[in-house]
């Protein structure tokens, strides 16, 4: 759908409101989920703007380690990207060239599947 890479100074919600900006055209998207560094008031700003749902996947209380729902996605999609050379340490000067090289990784795992069949 859409990928931005900034630098590690912009706060993840700014980011956040930037992506969803370039999501907007999606009419299909009801919900979206998030992990708890996108709380406030994106929450609001996104249905506001959207009409979407921005659910936040809380933690357990417990102490030991749980696969939160929804979380584990994000976290395969990164261990897929990362088997990408280009992509396991950050190689790129410019946050283009790594948006370009996360796309180029996308279309390969999708054509792999497609070939699957």
């Amino acid at each position: 759908m859409a990928v931005i890479v900034h630098s590690a100074g912009i706060q993840d919600r700014v980011g956040a409101r930037a992506l969803l900006l370039l999501s907007k055209n999606y009419r299909h998207i009801v919900a979206i989920f998030a992990d708890s560094g996108y709380t406030g008031k994106l929450v609001d700003w996104t249905f506001a703007m959207f009409r979407w749902v921005l659910i936040i996947v809380k933690r357990n209380e417990q102490s030991k380690f749980v696969v939160l729902s929804k979380r584990w996605i994000v976290e395969r999609t990164f261990a897929w990207l990362g088997s990408h050379r280009r992509l396991s340490k950050d190689y790129e000067h410019k946050t283009s060239s790594s948006e370009t090289f996360i796309k180029i990784a996308m279309i390969r795992l999708m054509l792999k599947r497609l070939n699957a069949t």
